[in-house]
């Protein structure tokens, strides 16, 4: 495979290709200061070299990583509600269990991020309550401390399926988070339900003046349980979108675009819905994380337990001989279920598998954080 890839890789350069409401609305503070990024990318295209160090065995049921713009690394475990930080000896630690974890199904302790107000730094949440889907932060202390939840956004419907729950804060300074349709397909389409939608809010929930939909947190919507959201250097939003029986979706997002669900699964050429840049069979992918490294998506797939690397051929801006309208497939098998990927230190990528949530077949020391060695390919 590896001749293959490389052949597909050189192909991409040579020819030149670049890549290139529910709760309360409150009035949106002053433009926040992102956080700044912790990862140094290497130039151009990038493609996994070797097999993945293990950092970290033993979590249970893990759904996101975050990496704090400090060095530390926590991990949010669905079923328990826990958060635990990963030493650098590979020991786990709890740093608490967030309150109200409610775990039903693929509902529980989902999506963390990170965020710095200037004076306080946040420890964001998405979760599932006995009652709904939220998101909360908590104030992050030095020593990794847990505050109080403050709500930032409440009353999203839940389900034991399609909860969407990552969260992410954009180039923008702005809070995005995927919410699935939580079993109820109609709720894709309804602009006056925030469930089957991408939402965008300020770091304490309010509506952003330039949404897309005046005094709504919808940023685009026709989605039925997206669960990857990452930005490339252009600061250009993508998404990773479970499928129902036939196709998952890899989507270039829109402000104010519908992206068809119910309606359109996949690639329709519909009138008024935007298609998918690329799509899977859903044994081949079921997707959630999301990454982008050095010029190249990578998505974790779970019932197609492999990692996907997209390179810009495959996004419709070109083709190429050797390029695949499906990205190309890393480690399938090895590892099981691949729930969550992010950037690494020093250009390099780290993921999670997901085989002790019900569905996988668990392993010796799952599940584990794995680190995955990246290779420049190409001129940046």
């Amino acid at each position: 495979m590896a001749r293959r890839i490389q052949a597909a890789l050189a192909a991409a350069a040579l020819a030149g290709l670049a890549l290139s409401g529910c709760g309360p609305t409150t009035t949106a503070p002053a433009t926040p200061t992102p956080t700044p990024p912790s990862t140094a990318a290497p130039a151009g295209y990038t493609a996994p070299t070797g097999e993945p160090t293990v950092l970290a065995t033993g979590l249970e049921s893990p759904w996101s990583i975050v990496r704090l713009s400090t060095g530390e690394t926590l991990i949010s475990e669905r079923d328990s509600g826990r958060i635990v930080q990963v030493g650098q000896d590979g020991d786990l630690d709890s740093i608490g269990t967030v309150p109200g974890v409610v775990h039903q199904g693929e509902g529980g302790l989902l999506g963390l991020a990170e965020h710095s107000d200037g004076s306080m730094r946040w420890l964001y949440a998405y979760l599932t309550t006995q009652n709904d889907n939220r998101i909360v932060r908590m104030p992050l202390g030095d020593e990794l401390g847990l505050g109080t939840p403050q709500i930032v956004l409440k009353g999203l419907a839940k389900a034991a399926n399609h909860d969407g729950g990552r969260i992410a804060f954009g180039p923008d300074g702005m809070l995005y988070a995927t919410v699935g349709d939580a079993g109820e397909p109609a709720r894709a389409q309804d602009r006056s339900s925030l469930n089957g939608k991408i939402l965008r809010m300020t770091p304490t929930g309010g509506v952003p003046e330039d949404n897309p939909f005046d005094g709504s947190l919808v940023y685009s919507l026709g989605h039925r349980n997206p669960q990857g959201l990452a930005w490339d250097a252009s600061g250009q939003l993508y998404a990773a979108e479970f499928g129902q029986d036939t196709w998952d979706e890899f989507n270039r997002i829109q402000p104010g675009k519908n992206y068809g669900w119910p309606i359109v699964e996949g690639q329709g050429d519909k009138k008024g819905y935007v298609d998918p840049l690329l799509q899977w069979k859903t044994d081949d992918a079921s997707p959630s994380g999301l990454a982008y490294v050095g010029g190249t998506f990578y998505l974790a797939a779970l019932k197609g337990q492999r990692l996907w690397s997209i390179l810009p051929g495959d996004l419709g801006r070109g083709w190429t001989q050797a390029t695949s309208a499906e990205g190309t497939p890393w480690f399938e098998g090895a590892y099981g279920r691949i729930r969550d990927a992010v950037p690494g230190p020093d250009g390099t990528l780290w993921i999670i598998t997901n085989n002790t949530d019900g569905r996988g077949s668990a392993k010796s020391g799952d599940d584990k954080l794995l680190q995955v060695s990246l290779t420049a390919q190409g001129a940046g």
